[in-house]
């Protein structure tokens, strides 16, 4: 049996976890205005007038406003000198101003109002009567339409890299938010390798990896953690189904949670049993292709070196070429912080530099479909000495945790 897996119970394993993440500092006012003032730095290099924040995980990232996305606009537009504007639904500016972390400027419109005319008013009104307004990509159409319509005097661009730009790089706040989301992730892909046994089935193991997650301190994922047993664990995205386990098969666990708002993403492939040779051959491979982007992800080296070291180790062990299968069928990695997947992209063609405080998954996985699939995923971060990992690697195909390492 492969080292660390089966031999406990799950009310065992929940009965002795204890929160993680008390005492964790989150990020602060003065980081959010940072964030602001860095942006309008940005946006007067571009010959940016105005950036414009829907209701995404942008403007929580510039404002610390945490708002769900609904029909009625809220948002925030930041001028390329001085403060931040809020925009808000007028019965709901009350809640609007009791989550503002700092500013209190809130433009308002009632509910037989057009609130896409207000935004385009108050951009005029803080002194751009015309010029380019950057837009959050995560703004709905609908809203953007109306935009053009009432903002005509205007050129609009995407506001991707503005925000992706910053939020690629991150803080030492934000690194410290992620490495607890990471150590309390690790722990659970622990605690879930213990508890499994014969005829478990996926969604007993989801239900577990979620109520692990709330009792170590963390937020779990909105939807149910990747788990897949055997054949399905194939597939990448999984398969519409569940699964039950039994003795032989390659486990494949695809989990990860919020802690301050930040993300962690790690992915546990392991035979729950004795593997054979055939899991055993293409485990060690996966992992020689993880390091091999790992080591390849060095300071100024291109986004697209990870995917090329990667991928490269894989096809030279004769997989499919390109994305071809059996082989490696994705790009080998994404950005993460606040989404998990998130610029900067570890694939082919992405010649973005890579620089301190870059956050990205590498995960090379080998898909053989009608067999099994073998997927390592670890995170890493740009320091200023080079790469760093969040978590992993993964030790070996008999002792993944590295218990007798």
């Amino acid at each position: 049996m492969t080292i660390g897996v089966g031999g406990s119970s799950a009310q065992d394993e929940l009965d002795k976890m204890v929160s993680m993440t008390a005492g964790i500092e989150r990020i602060g006012v003065d980081e959010h205005q940072d964030r602001v003032a860095r942006a309008q730095a940005l946006m007067k290099k571009e010959g940016i007038s105005a950036l414009y924040l829907d209701t995404s995980v942008n403007l929580f990232y510039f404002t610390g406003v945490n708002l769900k996305l609904t029909e009625r606009l809220h948002g925030a537009i930041i001028p390329a000198e001085g403060p931040v504007t809020y925009l808000s639904p007028a019965f709901e500016e009350p809640k609007t101003r009791s989550m503002l972390k700092f500013g209190d400027d809130i433009r308002v419109w009632e509910e037989h109002e057009d609130p896409t005319a207000l935004v385009a008013d108050t951009i005029a009104s803080l002194g751009y009567e015309n010029g380019v307004v950057a837009v959050d990509p995560a703004t709905p159409f609908y809203i953007f339409d109306g935009l053009r319509r009432h903002g005509n005097r205007y050129d609009f661009i995407s506001g991707t890299e503005v925000a992706s730009r910053l939020r690629s790089e991150k803080s030492d706040a934000e690194l410290a938010l992620m490495q607890m989301a990471f150590s309390v992730t690790e722990t659970v892909q622990k605690a879930v390798a213990r508890v499994l046994h014969e005829g478990m089935t996926t969604t007993e193991a989801q239900a577990f990896v979620q109520e692990a997650h709330r009792r170590l301190g963390a937020t779990p994922t909105p939807s149910a953690p990747l788990i897949l047993f055997g054949e399905a664990s194939a597939y990448p995205h999984g398969v519409d189904y569940p699964q039950t386990l039994k003795d032989g098969d390659m486990v494949l666990f695809d989990l990860g949670c919020f802690v301050g708002g930040y993300r962690s993403d790690m992915t546990r492939s392991y035979v729950f049993g004795e593997p054979t040779a055939r899991q055993r051959e293409v485990w060690d491979l996966e992992k020689k292709a993880q390091v091999a982007g790992f080591e390849a992800a060095q300071i100024g080296a291109p986004c697209h070196a990870v995917d090329d070291a990667s991928r490269g180790v894989i096809e030279n062990a004769g997989f499919g070429k390109d994305y071809g299968l059996p082989g490696l069928p994705h790009r080998t990695g994404h950005g993460i912080g606040l989404e998990v997947h998130e610029e900067r992209y570890m694939v082919r063609s992405n010649t973005t530099p890579l620089t301190p405080g870059m956050c990205f998954s590498i995960e090379p996985t080998i898909c053989i479909y009608g067999e099994f699939g073998i997927r390592l995923e670890d995170c890493a971060y740009i320091s200023k000495d080079g790469p760093r990992w969040f978590s992993g690697p993964c030790h070996t195909v008999d002792d993944p945790f590295g218990y007798e390492a």
